[in-house]
């Protein structure tokens, strides 16, 4: 996306959806795009319904400074994933609830089923432990992100990555479906990767040749 408007109304319809979808409740998680040298996130506190599109504020990646209202007190965390990551063009932020028990327990999802694999990587680290919106936390996300497209966020929730809003997405399920089959498979007596290299090798395929279909245009 380039347009300024159009990516805020994506972000405030995707807000939208990660409420309908039960990956977000109430005025948690947060959503945004990046636009050429700028990024739109939804505002703090925001209450996902009641959204316009012109309450989208717009952050600049180099300064951190923004335009419109406050930002998400996430925002930081957004900001240093684009400039780590250039390949990357949205960040959602969830706490969906099979990913957020994982999170509790500081457990690391392996990579139990094919898709959690192909999209995710050869697994989902846990970021360790930090306040909400300290560089602490921003630090240790980041680290647990590379080479990867998801991470959980000990104590806190998930942050899921992608090369369009609607990958985004779709990596915010798929983790959620992946920390479900988890827990569960635990009850069977224990949850069985898949090969790590094997794992890592789907995950390469997937980018390169899989997923143009998520090219940013």
């Amino acid at each position: 996306m380039k347009d300024l408007g159009e990516t805020k109304e994506a972000v405030r319809r995707m807000g939208l959806r990660l409420v309908e979808t039960g990956l977000v409740v109430g005025t948690w998680g947060n959503v945004s795009v990046r636009v050429g040298d700028k990024m739109v996130v939804t505002p703090s506190g925001a209450d996902y319904g009641a959204l316009t599109a012109d309450a989208m504020p717009v952050v600049d990646l180099d300064s951190g400074e923004w335009t419109g209202p406050k930002p998400s007190s996430e925002r930081a965390l957004h900001r240093a994933i684009y400039l780590e990551r250039p390949e990357i063009h949205a960040v959602i932020h969830t706490h969906s609830p099979n990913a957020c028990t994982l999170a509790a327990a500081h457990r690391e999802l392996p990579p139990i089923l094919d898709d959690v694999a192909q999209l995710l990587g050869p697994s989902v680290r846990v970021a360790d432990y930090a306040l909400p919106g300290t560089k602490r936390i921003v630090r240790a996300t980041v680290k647990a992100l590379r080479g990867r497209m998801a991470a959980l966020m000990a104590n806190h929730g998930a942050v899921c990555l992608g090369r369009t809003l609607e990958e985004s997405l779709l990596c915010c399920q798929v983790l959620e479906k992946g920390c479900k089959a988890f827990i569960e498979a635990e009850f069977l007596g224990g949850a069985k990767g898949i090969n790590k290299f094997e794992a890592w090798v789907m995950h390469q395929v997937y980018l390169r040749k899989y997923s143009q279909q998520w090219e940013p245009k």
